[in-house]
């Protein structure tokens, strides 16, 4: 199983995900969606015809390829019975691709030439905001009641659902389906042999500083005689781009365009500031890691030397072999690998929220310090060329119920949009997640979208190239980061 950051399919006992290669997209498996007329394979996801055996409304919902093939009834009966939806009206799940990049190019054809099927889809957070800048999605301020968006912003986690509007007027165009972010998992065994009480210090939910977290890895690797202390991810992927590195400079208070308001533009009006002294400052933090490399002391109180080399060519899964088999202390990866890693470890798991450089007080840019998850996860978006918005916007508020919510939790794993639902009792009897809820919500509350425009793919190419580069002591941080600011002021500029 491999895992990346742009796409997710989640069942309950692991997460499937596969690797999407910055420009291109991955060279998975394609089904369902291909053509035009025929955009959608067989055209339901069992086989039926447009149109409800009560002569009611059917509603096409284009979705995860595997869950509509394979739990389309469990899905539909839920929306009725724990969303509430009228029985008047019948939802057909149109498998999509499952590489996300072939999906998003098969939507933009499909809403270019203005066709009226599927009604609503499943979005990637990623790239919802190019469809928001393009127009081709249905306003959903104007669409669903106002108890309905009430809702979203009061109950709903804030970063997520900033990925589904619109930056320039602060409409929505996307209800949250369900997110996905990284956690630090690490061995409880190991760090209690070096002296450290996780349970005691409130590991799980209260952040420590980058500074404390090194010493103990370095420690704890020292004392255990594991290969590693740390393992993660920053091969030259897009997975470095919009995560790994993303996370590391926030949390310094860095930022790629000069803070959280201009993540989605207006592309070639925001500043470029990654030759800023928190973005460089990130980069040797990740050298002291990896080579125990100095500056002039200003790293001197970090623990360094832990982290290996091979990080520079690793992505998800290929850095998370080590931790499952036991020759690693710490490793930061998306929620699949917390199922995996538990069924090796049992209670010697644990989990905490990433580690930060600055308190957000403290931080250069707007938005940023303290600890930072990089931020996955899928939106509910509506076609604006639907014959049957009423209907649709029943399934969407249906899908908004906590009880549907849940079920999606149980039955698939998908994290629910809203915070409170991690205490919830169903929440804490899953198998073996629940013993992690508390680091997911805390994460899930402080994410850092990747800054998705029409000129991204290009951007986190170069980006990762340079991020990589710097780690690897090719350059140094701040001479990768000065021809980064060149490269982007120039894509900028180009748009």
């Amino acid at each position: 199983m491999t895992a990346n950051p742009e796409t997710s399919k989640t069942t309950k006992k692991s997460v499937s995900r596969r690797r999407f290669i910055a420009a291109a997209g991955a060279t998975g498996v394609t089904a369902g969606l291909s053509g035009c007329a025929s955009m959608f394979g067989n055209g339901s996801d069992t086989g039926g015809q447009v149109g409800s055996e009560s002569g009611g409304t059917t509603v096409v919902w284009g979705f995860d390829a595997t869950v509509a093939q394979d739990h389309a009834d469990q899905l539909r009966t839920a929306l009725h019975e724990k969303g509430g939806l009228s029985d008047d009206i019948r939802v057909e799940f149109q498998p999509g691709q499952p590489d996300s990049g072939k999906r998003r190019s098969t939507y933009n054809r499909l809403l270019s030439s203005q066709e009226t099927t599927p009604d609503m889809f499943m979005m990637d957070n990623g790239w919802v905001n190019i469809f928001i800048q393009r127009g081709q999605l249905a306003n959903l301020s104007e669409v669903l009641p106002e108890s309905a968006r009430s809702t979203i912003e009061n109950e709903y986690f804030a970063g997520f659902t900033e990925t589904a509007i619109d930056p320039a007027s602060g409409d929505l165009f996307g209800v949250p389906l369900y997110p996905d972010y990284p956690t630090m998992l690490y061995r409880k065994d190991l760090v209690e042999e070096a002296g450290y009480n996780p349970t005691e210090e409130n590991w799980a939910t209260e952040p420590m500083t980058w500074k404390r977290w090194s010493n103990i890895a370095a420690e704890a690797q020292e004392v255990s005689g594991v290969d590693y202390g740390f393992t993660t991810q920053w091969d030259i992927y897009v997975g470095t781009a919009c995560c790994t590195f993303n996370e590391v400079l926030s949390s310094w208070g860095g930022a790629y365009f000069g803070g959280r308001e201009n993540l989605f533009g207006p592309v070639g009006e925001r500043p470029v500031t990654v030759d800023s002294d928190p973005v460089v400052n990130s980069l040797n933090m990740m050298r002291k890691f990896v080579h125990d490399e100095s500056f002039d002391g200003q790293f001197s109180d970090y623990g360094g030397g832990f982290t290996p080399t091979n990080i520079l060519g690793w992505i998800e899964d290929s850095s998370l072999a080590p931790f499952v088999d036991g020759n690693a202390v710490f490793h930061r990866n998306w929620p699949y690998a917390i199922n995996q890693a538990a069924s090796e470890f049992g209670d010697d798991l644990g989990t905490m929220p990433l580690p930060y450089g600055v308190p957000e007080g403290e931080a250069q840019f707007p938005g940023t310090g303290g600890s930072t998850s990089a931020l996955g996860g899928w939106h509910i978006t509506v076609n604006p060329n639907s014959q049957k918005l009423d209907a649709v916007t029943q399934v969407i508020q249906a899908s908004m119920r906590e009880e549907f919510q849940l079920f999606l939790l149980e039955v698939e794993g998908w994290l629910p949009p809203r915070a409170s639902l991690f205490n919830s009792e169903t929440a804490s009897e899953l198998e073996p997640t629940g013993d992690y809820m508390d680091t997911l919500r805390v994460a899930g509350e402080n994410t850092m979208a990747r800054p998705v425009t029409a000129v991204w793919n290009n951007q986190s190419s170069k980006i990762a190239e340079q991020a990589n580069r710097a780690v690897g002591q090719e350059v140094s941080s701040a001479e990768a980061m000065a021809t980064l600011q060149s490269s982007l002021e120039e894509t900028e500029r180009s748009n």
